[in-house]
C-alpha cells in the first residue's frame, strides 16, 4: 500500500459545505478523493509554467468549413507541426459548423504556440486549449 500523509485544513463552515456539495455531485466519495485531484491539476498547472517540460494538450477549434480557404490553411498548419500533432478528429456539426480535436505533444512552449496558431486562424469561431501532462511525474 501506498504511504499517506494527513493533514488538517482549517476553513470557513460555509465553503466546506459548498464544497462538499460540489464534490458530491461530481461522485467524489470523500474530500479526500477531490482534494488529491485538485492538488494533481495544480501540479500539472506548475508543469505547463515551464515551457521546456514535455507535455501534451488538445486544442479544440469551432469553425465553418465553408470560410474560403480556411480548411486548406488548417491542414497546412498542421502539416507545418506534423511532429508535434500525435492526431486529429473532426465532426460535422450541421450543415456548415465542424469541430476539430487536435492531440498535441511536445515542450510547452511549442504545445502553446500551435494552439495559439491555431485558435487565431481567421475564421475559427472559437478555439480552446486543454492541457495536461505525460503522466510521469503525477502519482
Amino acid at each position: 500500500m501506498e504511504k499517506v500523509t494527513r493533514f488538517g485544513v482549517s476553513i470557513p463552515i460555509d465553503l466546506a459545505k459548498t464544497f462538499d456539495s460540489a464534490i458530491h455531485k461530481k461522485g467524489y466519495k470523500n474530500r479526500s478523493e477531490a482534494i488529491r485531484d485538485i492538488i494533481r491539476d495544480y501540479l500539472v498547472e506548475i508543469q505547463w509554467q515551464n515551457p521546456e517540460n514535455i507535455v501534451m494538450g488538445t486544442v479544440t477549434i469551432v469553425y465553418d468549413h465553408h470560410t474560403r480557404e480556411l480548411t486548406s490553411v488548417l491542414s497546412e498548419m498542421q502539416h507545418k507541426y506534423y511532429e508535434s500533432i500525435i492526431c486529429n478528429t473532426h465532426v460535422h456539426f450541421n450543415e456548415h459548423d465542424c469541430l476539430e480535436v487536435i492531440i498535441v505533444k511536445g515542450k510547452g512552449a511549442m504545445v502553446q504556440e500551435i494552439a495559439d496558431r491555431l485558435i487565431s486562424i481567421k475564421g475559427v469561431k472559437h478555439g480552446k486549449l486543454v492541457c495536461t501532462t505525460t503522466g510521469k511525474t503525477i502519482k
